[in-house]
């Protein structure tokens, strides 16, 4: 008996990890027809409120409505990561979710940084502006 039939024979005939992949491609419970709608569903009313937040003027603090909108953004990047891009713990052997980690990291630390220079470049330039305006030459 060759080592093929002696493996296919000890397995009972079936093949473990093609059936682990057809049944669950990888840990992607939501790559579904019922996965898709659920984040589409997800979608549409993660867009709907912060427009009717927005065009109805709900919340009149503009800080309060800026985080507000930040926040329904960052929850809709997470739905199209896990529902679209089947993003997860499991997929890739986790590697998908370190990179991605690191890419929020790196574009937090520059987008905080990059805001941080330009404010105190606008107070420092404004300081030195104002002062000039008060003392004529």
């Amino acid at each position: 008996m060759s080592a093929h039939t002696d493996q296919h024979a000890h397995h009972g005939g079936h093949d473990d990890h093609a059936h682990h992949d057809h049944h669950d491609e990888g840990g992607h419970a939501e790559s579904t027809l019922k996965g898709y709608t659920i984040g589409f569903i997800l979608s549409v009313i993660l867009t709907a409120i912060p427009f009717w937040l927005v065009m109805d003027n709900v919340i009149s603090d503009s800080g309060t409505l800026a985080l507000t909108l930040l926040g329904f953004g960052a929850v809709q990047i997470i739905v199209h990561m896990v529902y679209f891009l089947h993003m997860n713990a499991k997929s890739e052997g986790g590697w998908t979710m370190v990179s991605t980690v690191f890419t929020v990291v790196l574009v937090v630390i520059t987008l905080a940084g990059s805001l941080w220079v330009m404010f105190h470049m606008n107070t420092n330039m404004m300081a030195g502006h104002s002062h000039e305006m008060t003392h004529p030459n």
